[in-house]
């Protein structure tokens, strides 16, 4: 079940609000800039889903957004918990950062926990099949898939180039739940 739990920023956070009610979630993202939706496929898709079959089953969402947003591509991602990369995957995510332009994940299957650092609040969402998570540029953020990924997701890009972080160098991610604690 999607949730998204509040806390205020500090030394030790402090979980000021938790819910699970999916225009709740939308509404205190929508507070910070990031977009909330659920989604659903136009046709169903098999287990063994080819990306190009994902894609044309969410055909109309994803061209709606990437005229709003000016997103350059499309691709889904899929990880297992066998995966052999997945360590090093998890690393690459969990230090806050910012992208240049929109982050946009759409969880075909699997779950996530996307923390979002808004002045003196997070905003940890945990993102499940059926979720959109819509991170303007600029916004400091980390994402966690935890020990164990499973996942599939489709991600849109502004720059060709695909994923490309900055980060911040704050260590406010090693503060918070990690997604296995919450999950």
């Amino acid at each position: 079940m999607s949730q998204l739990k509040l806390y205020q920023d500090a030394a030790m956070p402090k979980l000021l609000r938790s819910t699970t009610d999916g225009l709740e979630i939308a509404a205190e993202l929508a507070r910070i800039g990031v977009g909330f939706e659920r989604w659903e496929a136009a046709v169903e898709l098999l287990p063994g889903a080819t990306q190009d079959e994902i894609i044309d089953a969410y055909r109309e969402s994803i061209d709606r957004l990437m005229n709003e947003h000016g997103m350059q591509s499309v691709d889904v991602i899929a990880l297992q918990p066998d995966h052999p990369q997945r360590d090093a995957l998890r690393t690459k995510f969990l230090d806050e950062h910012t992208h240049a332009d929109f982050e946009i994940r759409f969880f075909v299957d699997g779950a996530g926990l996307f923390c979002l650092h808004a002045g003196d609040q997070v905003l940890a969402v945990t993102c499940m099949r059926g979720d959109l998570i819509s991170v303007p540029a600029g916004t400091r953020h980390w994402f966690d898939m935890g020990p164990r990924p499973y996942f599939k997701a489709i991600r849109l890009f502004g720059d060709e180039a695909g994923w490309i972080a900055q980060f911040t160098g704050d260590d406010i991610a090693s503060r918070y739940p990690r997604f296995d604690a919450v999950a």
